[in-house]
């Protein structure tokens, strides 16, 4: 089993929010992430995507764009994204997505030797976009990410890795430690996976290892709408 991510698909089934207004990457990237996902992935891995993952409000618009993924194979794991309006009840999701569909809100789930937590977190202290506001939802953030670590750790047997997908970078454009970070390393994360981040002036070091830590940023027009490989 190998595990792939990518995030930021920002699908638009309706042609309602058409992504190649922000660019060259943005043309016919799905297309190419879709040929690259064909090419990679065997029915037995798992791809992760790290939220945005559709530009729909409601949850029936959002399945219509999500059936588009039914044909690709693997197991597709999700996070919720700061686009994602749609998603507002995770038990009415669950209760209508296509087999080997799952989403993850301040819990976990288990494949082989590998227990994949996730929530959605927050931009963090020091980010140029954090005011005084956020601190709130960002507090919030962090005790939702508790709650995923320990449904982790419960599914955790001596062996096992614990992998973190998040949306939002878990810190600043130094790099400094953040609340986020303190939990990773606390609990024993291996890898985490994050989104969010567009643009040539983002950072864009697709892998970064902070005290002990791999950091995956998997922004589809950063990775050149390409999965990128996390576990082999």
């Amino acid at each position: 089993m190998k595990i792939y991510a990518i995030s930021d698909l920002h699908m638009s089934n309706g042609n309602s929010k058409p992504m190649d207004i922000f660019g060259y990457k943005w043309k016919n990237y799905l297309e190419k992430i879709f040929a690259d996902w064909n090419n990679k992935v065997s029915d037995e891995d798992v791809v992760l995507i790290g939220g945005d993952i559709s530009w729909a409000m409601t949850l029936g618009d959002a399945i219509t764009d999500l059936k588009t993924l039914i044909p690709l194979k693997g197991h597709k794991v999700f996070c919720r994204g700061n686009h994602d309006y749609w998603w507002k009840s995770v038990s009415k999701i669950r209760a209508i997505l296509p087999e080997k569909f799952y989403v993850l809100q301040n819990d976990s789930i288990k494949f082989g030797d590998t227990v994949i937590c996730g929530s959605r977190a927050w931009c963090v202290e020091g980010s140029p976009d954090f005011k005084a506001q956020d601190m709130k939802i960002y507090l919030r953030e962090v005790e939702r990410l508790k709650l995923a670590l320990k449904d982790a750790h419960r599914n955790l047997s001596d062996g096992d890795e614990i992998y973190c997908l998040i949306h939002y970078p878990p810190f600043n454009v130094k790099r400094e430690n953040s609340l986020f970070t303190d939990l990773f390393e606390e609990q024993g994360v291996k890898k985490v996976i994050y989104g969010h981040l567009h643009g040539k002036d983002c950072r864009t070091d697709l892998k970064i290892i902070k005290n002990g830590i791999e950091y995956y940023l998997t922004s589809c027009d950063q990775t050149d709408n390409k999965l990128i490989l996390i576990k082999e």
